[in-house]
């Protein structure tokens, strides 16, 4: 245990809202829940159900929490459409659409959500995991042995891109075929 000056007691691998004032030491007073709301978004992005699962413990009432939560997005502190641009346009570069789906399921963004950025995300999926496969392997070229395709394919498969993109990026690369470019897209016939 640490003791500071400041009267509280914490271990040093605690957050800052587990410390225990000790006996006798003066309480500081809380910020209100805006304040809490408004500190954690000017840091990051946050969807609903991350905010709300942050400000709960402070929130004297449900009603209060759902209250400022609607206030926020009516304010335009908090926006769901901004939390998922934000991942996609992070993760799109190196990861398959499983992976962002997953991601945004995490963050609490509804079925429907999920599955309308999946579809758009699904025209460019195989382009983009030729890209992170040429960067990781493009050197090495294709796979020559099969634990070195195995171990292309779970690297791909664990971004996220799904087991069908993963087998046609893996089977251009053992044939040495060229993937060209096509209206954005890659040319499937060269797979």
């Amino acid at each position: 245990m640490i003791h500071s000056d400041s009267g509280f007691t914490s271990s040093s691998d605690e957050d800052d809202e587990d410390f225990v004032p000790r006996s006798g030491a003066k309480k500081r007073p809380g910020l209100s829940l805006k304040a809490r709301a408004v500190s954690l978004l000017s840091r990051r992005e946050y969807s609903r159900a991350e905010l709300a699962r942050k400000l709960a413990p402070h929130a004297q009432t449900s009603e209060a929490l759902d209250d400022l939560l609607d206030t926020l997005a009516k304010e335009g502190w908090q926006s769901d459409a901004r939390v998922i641009l934000s991942v996609v346009h992070r993760k799109s570069p190196i990861h398959g659409s499983l992976r962002i789906a997953q991601e945004l399921k995490q963050k609490g963004m509804n079925d429907q959500q999920v599955a309308e950025i999946r579809h758009q995300l699904k025209d460019s999926e195989l382009e983009r995991a030729h890209g992170v496969w040429e960067k990781k392997f493009g050197a090495a070229g294709g796979a020559q042995t099969p634990a070195e395709y195995a171990r292309q394919g779970r690297f791909l498969a664990a971004r996220g891109f799904s087991h069908d993109v993963v087998r046609k990026i893996l089977k251009a690369s053992l044939t040495s075929a060229s993937i060209t470019s096509s209206k954005g897209n890659l040319d499937e016939e060269s797979f």
